[in-house]
C-alpha cells in the first residue's frame, strides 16, 4: 500500500461556501497524523470525507486503496472516533461491547475486555455516569476493537483536562504501537499532537498550508534574525512563510531546504508549535506579522 489517505483536488461546498477547497494530500501508512488548524479550518469536514460520511463535491479521495465507505470490506478498515467521543448515554460500558461486536465483523472482543478492565472500567455502569476521560477511553476501546487498519478521530480531547487528555493519547499510542494503526488525530491543541505525532496537516481557510512527515518540516525551517531586509531578495530556494520587522531588524520563518549560509542571519531553530501558528498567522498585504514566534 502507498498511501493510507490519498485525495487530489479535494473540496466540499455548502452553497457557495467552501469547507475543504483543492486538497491534495498523500498520506504514508504506519504514521500518526497530526491534524490541526483554526476552527472553521475543514478539519471535520476532511476526516468526514475520509470516513465516506460525506460525499465530495470536487476532485477524489481514496483511503485504503477504496473509495470511504464504498462496502462493507471498506468500512471494516477505519476505525472513527467522532469529536465530543460520542457514546450512548443510557447503555452500559459492556453494552457497548456486545453493540460492536454486533456491527463490526472483525471485532475484537478479548481485546475490548482486556482494555476495559485495565482501565478498572465497570462494565455495568451507563456511558452517562462515566468521566469525560472514561467516556472517551470508552469510544477509543470501541474504535480500537474493530481492528482497523487506519484509526480516524476528529478533536477526541478537546474536552477533557490535561490528566485525561495525556492517558487517553498514552493509551492511543499504545494501540497503535501494538496494533500496528495508522492514525489520523484532530486536535487544536498542539503541544498534545507535538507528544505524539510523526506526520503533520496544517489547513487553514480550507486548504492545505502545509503537510509532511514532521522530523522533515522541522529539519527545513528556520527562524532568521538579522539587520532589516526586503524579504522578497531572499535567494531562491528560501521560502518565506512569516516577517515581521523593526526599523533596524528583520524576523523571518524561511522554509529552506538547504542550509542558510547567509552570515548576516543568525539562525535559530523551530519548534512545532512555532512552525504551526507560522502557517495559521494571517498574513496582511503591507505586514505578514510573525507576532507568534517572538
Amino acid at each position: 500500500m502507498s498511501a493510507v489517505l490519498k485525495a487530489q483536488g479535494l473540496g466540499k461546498r455548502y452553497g457557495r461556501r467552501w469547507a475543504l477547497s483543492d486538497c491534495t494530500l498523500e498520506i504514508p501508512p504506519g504514521r500518526v497524523v497530526g491534524l490541526v488548524g483554526p476552527n472553521g479550518a475543514g478539519k471535520t469536514t476532511l476526516l468526514n470525507l475520509a470516513v465516506g460520511q460525506l460525499a465530495p463535491s470536487a476532485g477524489a479521495i481514496e483511503v485504503l486503496g477504496g473509495r470511504p465507505a464504498s462496502g462493507p470490506r471498506q468500512l471494516a478498515k477505519v476505525g472513527f472516533v467522532a469529536q465530543d467521543t460520542p457514546t450512548y448515554a443510557g447503555l452500559s460500558v459492556d453494552d457497548h461491547l456486545r453493540l460492536g461486536a454486533r456491527l463490526n465483523p472483525g471485532w475484537d472482543g478479548a481485546l475490548a475486555r482486556e482494555r476495559i478492565g485495565r482501565l478498572g472500567l465497570d462494565p455495568s455502569r451507563k456511558a452517562g455516569r462515566l468521566s469525560g476521560g472514561q467516556r472517551a477511553q470508552l469510544a477509543l476501546t470501541l474504535g480500537v476493537a474493530k481492528r482497523p487498519e487506519l484509526l480516524i478521530l476528529d478533536e477526541p480531547v478537546a474536552a477533557l483536562d490535561p490528566l485525561a487528555r495525556r492517558e487517553f493519547l498514552s493509551g492511543l499510542m499504545e494501540a497503535a504501537t501494538e496494533h500496528s494503526l495508522s492514525v489520523i488525530l484532530s486536535s487544536h491543541l498542539v503541544s498534545d499532537l507535538e507528544r505524539v505525532c510523526d506526520h503533520l496537516i496544517v489547513l487553514v481557510d480550507s486548504r492545505v498550508r502545509v503537510a509532511g512527515d514532521v522530523d522533515d518540516l522541522l529539519a527545513s525551517h528556520h527562524r532568521l534574525s538579522g539587520p532589516r531586509r526586503d524579504p522578497a531578495r531572499l535567494p531562491a530556494g528560501q521560502e518565506v512563510v512569516t516577517a515581521s520587522h523593526t526599523d533596524r531588524q528583520s524576523t523571518l520563518l524561511v522554509r529552506s531546504e538547504g542550509a542558510i549560509h547567509d552570515p548576516a542571519w543568525t539562525v535559530g531553530q523551530v519548534g512545532l508549535e512555532d512552525l504551526v501558528l507560522a502557517y495559521m498567522t494571517p498574513k496582511t498585504p503591507d505586514r505578514p506579522a510573525l507576532e507568534a514566534l517572538r
